[in-house]
């Protein structure tokens, strides 16, 4: 009896040493399992959504949340440290750093242009020059057949009919990077509605749509609309997308070549922030997007993830762009953005 109670007791002591060993693998994984939040621009959600999926083929511990709220709503998340990254189309402003107590990086991810996409049944080369565009946006033009619109589509037969502009509901890069090249080329619209992520627009027949997903929707579904919103959105839902006049006096249909052509002289400042008005050549609506990473995080767990997860966007990740019609970062201004991320992020 007491040589089956000492046999016992090794059993059971051999099986929870065994059982130790075998879970501790699974509670070091736990314990190292990295959760990083962010929320912001919609602009690039469809691209996030992407670069989310692929990290964990490299970084199986490492989960990424995007929640797409809007430009606005992520410099207001990232101003009340309510997540550990944001986005945005539009680069922070300097008073807009200033209230981020961690401080505050803006990592450049991507590029695009910025469709204007319209539904006008029988109109699929739908033409807008430089006059015509802010004149439009701006309240000056209010029906299809202006003469202004007949003058730049020769032979189109545009309807009689009001047009109904649909435009952003939320605080918005896509909003930023439209009105900025629309306040760039036109006096009056600068003066009236400007550059902003969210302009005070004064339009009749308005229709506001939530995110680029609302825009995109609410034109899909009204014939004699115009709107605008991220290339990646009118693709996806079959929108017709406008030529538009660029600085060259050609008329450009949006794409990921035009984009790419517009932003290629682009120059990038020690903080990164550009705001695109209007290039030279290509596609002229273009803008960049952005992360936007604290300088200091409460622990090094955190600091770690978000310096793993902007490594993997700017090395990795680009890789991705191309697919879903964004334009990379070039190579040596990743390198730039990397030196300083890794050099300044802390816990």
């Amino acid at each position: 009896m007491i040589f089956s109670a000492t046999i016992l007791n090794r059993v059971v002591a051999s099986s929870l040493v065994t059982t130790s060993i075998a879970l501790s693998p699974m509670f070091g994984a736990i314990a190292q399992a990295q959760t990083i939040n962010g929320a912001g621009a919609t602009f690039p959600a469809p691209l996030y959504e992407r670069y989310a999926r692929e990290v964990k083929k490299k970084y199986p511990d490492l989960k990424v949340n995007y929640q797409a709220i809007g430009s606005g709503g992520g410099i207001r998340q990232v101003t009340a440290g309510t997540v550990d990254f944001g986005g945005s189309d539009a680069a922070m402003k300097d008073d807009e750093i200033a209230k981020v107590k961690n401080g505050v990086i803006l990592v450049p991810t991507a590029g695009g242009a910025v469709s204007v996409v319209y539904n006008l049944p029988g109109v699929d080369n739908l033409k807008l020059s430089r006059a015509t565009l802010p004149a439009i946006f701006a309240g000056q033009i209010t029906n299809w057949n202006d003469a202004k619109i007949k003058a730049d589509n020769p032979g189109v037969n545009l309807p009689n009919q009001p047009i109904k502009f649909v435009v952003r509901a939320d605080g918005s890069g896509t909003t930023f990077i439209f009105t900025n090249h629309l306040s760039s080329i036109n006096g009056y619209f600068k003066g009236r509605v400007g550059a902003n992520t969210a302009p005070k627009w004064t339009l009749p027949n308005v229709l506001k749509g939530k995110g680029n997903p609302g825009v995109a929707a609410l034109v899909a579904r009204t014939p004699g609309s115009i709107g605008y919103v991220e290339y990646a959105y009118a693709l996806k839902n079959n929108l017709k997308s406008a030529q538009i006049q660029n600085k060259a006096g050609e008329f450009v249909a949006p794409s990921l070549q035009s984009a790419n052509a517009a932003l290629a002289t682009v120059k990038f400042p020690d903080n990164y922030r550009v705001f695109v008005g209007d290039p030279a050549q290509g596609y002229p609506i273009v803008g960049l997007t952005w992360i936007m990473v604290y300088k200091q995080y409460a622990n090094a767990s955190k600091s770690d993830a978000i310096k793993k997860w902007v490594n993997w966007v700017l090395k990795d990740g680009q890789q991705y762009n191309d697919d879903l019609n964004y334009t990379k970062i070039p190579s040596d201004v990743a390198n730039r953005v990397l030196q300083t991320v890794n050099s300044t992020v802390k816990p």
